[in-house]
């Protein structure tokens, strides 16, 4: 019986039998975003021109330092290591940032329908209101029944004119 109990499941995976690191992507992502963010700027640009303009001093005046001859090939070959370093360290701070991107869109995009239902719902209830009030008196309906009214009080000799009450000439 303790034999079944040692014994592996089948149903699951191994174990790696190996050695292996394990990397957080989140920290390591923020870490080439931090890199990538430095190297597009001017300081990095400015120390970068620096270094190179000693390189170069050091190894044309100096020629017992000069531990890169002329054609600088150990400044290319340093050239060479930034660039296929920082190349992918920059995709992967552009892949995060395209990451965020897609959330942040995503969530406008449901935040957009959300008001557009809203709005429709809003339109539809204005709708309601304007169908309810519509069968009432409106103000400007009730302002032209009491014109034609007084047209008529006019005419009749009721009022003298618009502008006064009843016949004041008989009071």
């Amino acid at each position: 019986m303790p034999e079944l109990l040692t014994r592996r499941r089948l149903d699951q995976p191994r174990l790696p039998r190996r050695m292996t690191i394990d990397i957080d992507p989140e920290a390591f992502g923020r870490f080439s975003e931090r890199i990538a963010r430095f190297l597009g700027t001017g300081t990095f640009l400015f120390w970068q021109t620096v270094i190179v303009i000693v390189w170069i001093a050091v190894n044309l005046t100096a020629a017992a330092l000069a531990w890169d001859p002329y054609p600088f090939i150990l400044l290319n070959l340093a050239f060479s290591t930034q660039a296929a370093y920082a190349a992918p360290l920059i995709l992967l701070a552009q892949n995060r940032q395209d990451d965020r991107d897609r959330v942040s869109l995503e969530e406008d995009r449901m935040r957009a329908e959300r008001t557009k239902a809203d709005t429709e719902f809003l339109a539809r209830e204005l709708a309601a209101v304007r169908l309810a009030v519509g069968e009432g008196v409106t103000r400007d309906y009730l302002r032209g029944e009491l014109d034609r009214l007084r047209a008529d009080l006019v005419r009749a000799g009721v009022l003298d004119d618009e502008r006064r009450r009843p016949n004041e000439r008989e009071q």
